[in-house]
């Protein structure tokens, strides 16, 4: 029966510590560049975005389909390294537990 508590003891604790870091997570900001840093996108933690700013050489009607290329992979690079930072987060509070490969939390 003790073993039982502690481990009771122990999924609390983990509970805690798990919505701690998706706190810290949806706090987290990223920035992901595209075109040498022509566009800027900022995401949360969340993967929302929080600013867009480009370049003003690229406003150019011949130029709109490599500008819409350029928002799209700056917005990718941002929500790559929100996924990573999340990644390693969970990683470091799961530690020793049998989660498998691939495995996303619910967030």
């Amino acid at each position: 029966m003790r073993d039982i508590m502690g481990m009771m003891g122990k999924v609390k604790e983990m509970q805690s510590k798990m919505e701690q870091m998706q706190a810290e997570i949806a706090e987290l900001t990223a920035e992901g560049k595209s075109g040498g840093g022509l566009v800027t996108v900022v995401l949360s933690g969340k993967g929302e975005m929080k600013s867009l700013k480009i370049d003003p050489s690229l406003f150019k009607e011949d130029d709109a389909e490599i500008l819409e290329d350029l928002v799209v992979a700056a917005h990718k690079d941002a929500k790559d390294k929100v996924e990573a930072i999340a990644a390693e987060k969970t990683r470091a509070l799961t530690a020793g537990l049998p989660i498998p490969p691939g495995f996303k939390m619910p967030f």
